[in-house]
């Protein structure tokens, strides 16, 4: 289910419940994402997927993309907002 443009929520690390988009897979354990850092603080990094959550949204976006690519499709696609939006902990 993880794919490019996936949006996924980071589940562990200092940027857990924050939304991200996958730019590119690098094998089978790892993926690179990014927030854009405009839009959720995440800078481009590499992620486990064990530490991933994919969401049920996707952008339209080519590997590889830079961050102003991924922010440009998520205003077109009216995701911006919710790339924004940080989860809340219910305890």
């Amino acid at each position: 289910m993880i794919e490019i443009g996936r949006i996924v929520i980071k589940t562990a690390g200092r940027e857990a419940l924050k939304k991200a988009v996958v730019v590119d897979i690098i094998d089978k354990n790892y993926v690179l994402v990014t927030g854009p850092p405009s839009l959720s603080g995440i800078k481009r990094r590499r992620v486990n997927l064990n530490h991933l959550e994919p969401t049920n949204r996707k952008l339209d976006i080519t590997r590889k993309a830079t961050d102003e690519d991924v922010h440009a499709a998520a205003k077109a696609a009216n995701l911006d907002s919710f790339i924004k939006e940080r989860l809340k902990l219910n305890v």
